[in-house]
């Protein structure tokens, strides 16, 4: 046989519908999930021009530093050795 437990006092108002909890519809929690989405896509987005403008911009100044004793072709591996190819 099983126990029996007295509820706490957060169990009876949680069941009893005390009113300790907001209740949200369908409708509301999908508007809010879709704010939510787009906020954080548009963060992503964001953070990926900065990261492509710094990438730029560090990849100018190898290219600045270049006084004429490197090759081109030594040059653009520096450039492509910045990044770890993805590609295995």
């Amino acid at each position: 046989m099983t126990e029996k437990k007295e509820m706490s006092q957060l169990q009876r108002q949680l069941l009893g519908g005390g009113g300790a909890i907001t209740l949200f519809t369908q409708q509301e929690f999908d508007e809010a999930l879709e704010m939510a989405k787009a906020e954080i896509i548009a963060w992503a987005i964001l953070a990926t021009k900065e990261a492509m403008h710094k990438e730029r911009m560090d990849c100018a100044e190898i290219v600045e530093d270049w006084n004429g004793e490197k090759s081109l072709k030594e040059i653009a591996e520096a450039i492509r050795n910045r990044i770890p190819s993805q590609r295995q």
